[in-house]
């Protein structure tokens, strides 16, 4: 074995492994970046349970998961297998995107920098997928400031985008992400008339109140004879509903003739002197009567919007296309068969953004060639 054929053998090694290593800090950022922890502050990771920090050794990627048994070795208390998956799923990315479109050592500076781009198009998305998963939001870190990113590759590698120099690539890149940002914002405004709002009208007041049966359950919004679940009407932190009270009581607290609204986390009031707004936590009755409620709803966040222009940024328009059908379908097939296995529910919030990824990821590994089959299947080619 010559001494390019042993390097080009260790380079797929050091693949795999420098993806675990970039999955373990992504942890890191799906934990800190929802919460507003610093991802530099503290430094080291730390146990979410004890918040000990974990020495380096027991910080390595992939194996100290599978060595301490997904516990903790101070508390001992389970560390998620999100962890282990994340290191995973980056490494098998990263070593794909590589196998795809890297090369030999020896011609590094050709192939290169499109790895490099892609690598952190990859770990962008998957942070906002788990991020996503678990509390129904996309930072503006990783939307916005991928997006940057995005038009920083294309003007360095502008094949990203299907050009060939740095300035049709910047431009590329920006129509691309406008694209992608103008086309599902169209949706979610279009969306929103056909669907946006439930409106509920009543020729005489109609008693409603939040209660809290159990207090392991998330509470229930009761109007008339109907009852809501709390996760059917809250899914995201711009979710809320409109009350108009003919009368309304928050703990000791009275008001008549009055326009509220309902929030995840707090209660506003607009008195005639001026707006009340009442943190939740703490109360412990809420009821009144109301001739209106109106509930806006969304197919789908600001924040998925957001993620596809940084998609379009990084890929270019065909993958902004091509996203939104394969993430279209992909969604409707796995909620139809959670719903068919009665793993979800009908009212049940699910996030678009982790099938916007994927489509996503699919382009970049297998779009081009479906594209080129499909237009000689229909005669364009």
């Amino acid at each position: 074995m010559t001494r390019y054929e042993l390097i080009n053998a260790l380079l797929h090694f050091l693949v795999f492994f420098i993806g675990a290593g970039i999955g373990s800090f992504l942890n890191v950022v799906i934990y800190r970046v929802p919460r507003g922890i610093s991802v530099n502050e503290p430094r080291r990771s730390f146990c979410p349970s004890c918040k000990k920090q974990i020495p380096m050794y027991q910080n390595i990627p992939l194996f100290s998961w599978l060595a301490l048994r997904g516990k903790c070795s101070n508390c001992k208390s389970p560390i998620s297998v999100r962890y282990f998956l994340v290191e995973a799923l980056v490494a098998v990315l990263f070593y794909v995107v590589f196998q795809s479109y890297g090369g030999p050592w020896e011609e590094i500076a050709l192939w290169g920098p499109r790895v490099l781009a892609l690598w952190v198009f990859v770990s962008l998305l998957v942070s906002g997928s788990f991020i996503d998963i678990e509390h129904l939001i996309l930072p503006l870190r990783i939307t916005i400031g991928g997006t940057i990113v995005g038009l920083a590759f294309a003007t360095w590698v502008p094949s990203m985008v299907g050009e060939s120099v740095w300035y049709r690539g910047l431009m590329m890149s920006a129509v691309s992400g406008a694209l992608g940002l103008g086309g599902l914002w169209l949706v979610v405004e279009l969306g929103k008339l056909a669907f946006g709002r439930l409106k509920f009208d009543f020729e005489t007041p109609e008693a409603w109140s939040v209660t809290q049966p159990d207090e392991e359950e998330p509470p229930v919004v009761t109007v008339g004879e109907e009852k809501h679940d709390w996760v059917d009407l809250f899914g995201r932190a711009s979710d809320r509903l409109l009350i108009d009270c003919t009368e309304v009581t928050v703990n000791e607290q009275s008001w008549s003739d009055v326009k509220t609204e309902l929030w995840m986390e707090k209660f506003k009031v607009h008195a005639a002197d001026g707006l009340v707004e009442i943190p939740l936590e703490g109360v412990k009755k809420l009821e009144g009567a109301t001739t209106k409620i109106v509930i806006p709803r969304e197919a789908m966040g600001f924040g998925d919007v957001l993620l596809l222009m940084m998609i379009g940024a990084f890929v270019g328009w065909q993958a902004v296309l091509f996203t939104i059908l394969a993430a279209s379908v992909i969604g409707t097939l796995v909620a139809l068969i959670q719903r068919m296995i009665g793993g979800a529910e009908w009212g049940a919030k699910i996030p678009f953004g982790p099938y916007l990824a994927l489509g996503a990821l699919l382009w970049i590994f297998f779009g081009p060639l479906a594209v080129h089959w499909y237009m000689m299947q229909v005669g364009l080619l």
